[in-house]
């Protein structure tokens, strides 16, 4: 009721107002807006369809989504996935029935006890092809508001308040906890997943926010992190920018979870990487030069710190131990990688055309993308990231060309979150947002000024 309510209230503002609460939306990662036996339709999901509606009652966002997915587009590829994986989950679990052994991720009689089961249909194979459907929509909607300048500042701002938003929910989850009130969450916790938000490691709580568990919370954070980070390394809106990714960094570190903590480094290297494709030390752009220059001697200085600190040392080193290099022995470990072992299995017993979308649960992204939808599968996704996040389309150093770096430094980050622990091919509405923002080229009106850099020297 809540989110159709929202969906009607915004319908008569207009598409920016359904796209900007749609990215808002995306934030409630435990909640259901519909339970359809053990399907859970997020509220998300729901909202598409007002974001649909308005889009398509325009006639230029209509013809720039229709161009999105036409040949030679990004989307093609994408559209191409996205058939490719509902034929897959129509047919191969029926033609390859009983021809492997499979962990599957739908629910069935057998999906909870641990052991696995031939293959054949599940439920999954329907609520995934809707899931990846949906994300081709989210992909084409937001390809077609980024075509106008005013709506590609919609989308920058949508995704800044979506940073935002997930900092403060979890500062709620960090303070329902400490004060015992966790129920008040519990009209956004309802959808029928295994949450984890009461969980500990050492006495410290898991982050998890709005979300069902610490890495799916880690994951999305470390996506906002990325698209700040950038925007403020870049100087744009950089007081606004820079207190969302110092905080979204600290809650990755914070949460507990491996997924944070093994790719908040390999983010901020890419994050560093780009801060000098960007600048080249450009005298012009004195903060970004600082920064590059500055940022391997704080590190360095902040490593000898901890080092020549014993206390320090020895906590450091304890967490590290417990949430990284003695993850490997643990139950959950053990059981998630023996998760993507069967479904490798499955990818060759399948002669490399996978066993359908949605069919197998694992625990990193590769792998599923192989065993679910095989190697076809997994050639339209690489073609279609390739040219939806590498293809340059607008002027370098402006504004517009800043954002898109920032979107596609953010969807790299979930990327790397997906490879440490999606147990799906589905990335979620989010990701394929930033990647549509990625690949938009604005050709109208005059450029915004909401993210121009602080006025400084020359630049003044």
């Amino acid at each position: 009721m809540l989110t159709v309510l929202l969906g009607l209230l915004c319908l008569p503002l207009g598409q920016r107002a359904t796209f900007s609460a749609l990215i808002c939306t995306t934030l409630f990662g435990a909640a259901a807006a519909i339970l359809v036996g053990g399907a859970n339709i997020q509220p998300a999901h729901l909202f598409l369809a007002f974001v649909l509606a308005t889009v398509l009652a325009r006639r230029h966002e209509a013809a720039a989504a229709i161009r999105a997915v036409s040949f030679g587009q990004p989307g093609f590829w994408l559209l191409c996935l996205v058939v490719y994986g509902i034929g897959s989950a129509v047919l191969l679990p029926r033609l390859l029935a009983g021809g492997t052994q499979i962990v599957p991720l739908g629910a069935s009689e057998y999906a909870n006890t641990g052991s696995t089961v031939p293959l054949g249909p599940v439920s999954s194979n329907f609520t995934q092809s809707i899931y990846m459907l949906a994300n081709l929509i989210c992909f084409g909607m937001t390809v077609a508001i980024g075509s106008r300048r005013g709506g590609f500042r919609t989308i920058v701002v949508a995704l800044l308040s979506y940073s935002a938003g997930n900092v403060l929910l979890a500062m709620l989850d960090i303070g329902t906890y400490a004060t015992g009130t966790q129920a008040l969450l519990n009209f956004m916790r309802n959808a029928q997943y295994t949450m984890h938000f009461d969980d500990e490691v050492n006495g410290a709580k898991r982050i998890v926010g709005s979300y069902p568990e610490a890495s799916a919370f880690a994951r999305a954070t470390l996506g906002a992190f990325a698209f700040t980070g950038t925007l403020w390394l870049f100087g744009r809106n950089a007081a606004l920018t820079g207190l969302l990714a110092v905080a979204s960094f600290a809650l990755v570190i914070l949460s507990t979870s491996s997924t944070g903590l093994a790719g908040a480094p390999l983010v901020l290297l890419i994050l560093y990487i780009s801060m000098l494709w960007r600048t080249g030390f450009d005298p012009t752009l004195p903060f970004s030069s600082a920064a590059a220059l500055c940022a391997p001697v704080l590190l360095i200085a902040l490593i000898l710190a901890v080092l020549l600190d014993d206390r320090a040392s020895e906590i450091v080193q304890r967490y590290a131990d417990t949430l990284i290099f003695n993850k490997s022995s643990s139950t959950s470990a053990i059981e998630r990688s023996s998760w993507n072992s069967y479904a490798m299995q499955n990818f060759f017993d399948s002669l490399g055309l996978g066993v359908g979308l949605g069919t197998v649960r694992t625990s990193s992204f590769p792998v599923a993308l192989l065993s679910n939808v095989g190697i076809p599968g997994t050639v339209f996704y690489l073609l279609f990231v390739t040219t939806a996040l590498f293809g340059q389309r607008n002027a370098p150093n402006t504004i517009e060309a800043d954002a898109c770096i920032a979107a596609r430094t953010a969807c790299i980050a979930l990327i790397i979150g997906d490879a440490l622990a999606a147990p799906t091919v589905e990335q979620g509405l989010l990701f394929y947002a930033l990647a549509g923002l990625a690949c938009s080229s604005p050709r109208d009106q005059l450029a915004s000024v909401l993210l121009a850099p602080a006025a400084s020297g020359a630049n003044a």
